[in-house]
């Protein structure tokens, strides 16, 4: 079953929506009703290289970006997530069969943690320990660390999708580490 002049949901990699280097598509199918809704690439490995590679390079201009501009652009997906919340609820619900009410509250769930990540970009502090070393300064720093991939699962897709990429656009994909001086 193939959905003709129905909307067709691309890999969006590089600051582009592309189809997948397979050029293949399996439909989206209401689950409620059998009605397909759209159709959707199907990706393979090239994709997922293309797709890393492009992330690679947004990386390192990101990793410029000070947390607290980059809470803002967390705080501006979290405004957008809040005007088309029933839109996105209703997406949710025909594309997986979820209850509406619960689909609602999956994407306010997406919605308060864009907020609350956005709120973190003036919080993201470092510490400061004494050393056990005569004449050494210790501390933390936080540092970018490069592209993670992200796999959810198909029943939680909006909730665990905004709070893997909101936490991580934050932090910039930070790891603690040491630095002795």
């Amino acid at each position: 079953m193939f959905c003709h002049g129905f909307r067709k949901v691309l890999n969006y990699i590089d600051g582009r929506w592309v189809s997948s280097v397979s050029n293949q598509f399996v439909p989206i199918v209401n689950p409620a009703n059998g009605e397909c809704i759209g159709e959707v690439t199907i990706s393979n490995e090239q994709d997922v290289e293309q797709a890393v590679l492009a992330a690679k390079r947004a990386q390192k201009a990101w990793a410029l970006v000070p947390a607290p501009k980059r809470a803002e652009v967390l705080y501006k997906v979290g405004m957008l997530l809040q005007e088309r919340k029933e839109q996105m609820a209703r997406l949710l619900t025909m594309e997986m069969g979820k209850v509406i009410e619960e689909a609602r509250g999956e994407v306010q769930e997406g919605i308060d943690m864009a907020f609350y990540m956005a709120g973190e970009g003036r919080r993201l502090f470092g510490d400061t320990t004494p050393s056990e070393l005569p004449n050494k300064f210790a501390m933390s720093v936080r540092a970018p660390i490069g592209v993670v991939g992200l796999i959810t699962p198909w029943n939680l897709v909006h909730h665990q999708n905004m709070y893997l990429n909101f936490k991580d656009k934050h932090d910039n994909n930070v790891a603690q580490r040491d630095v002795w001086y």
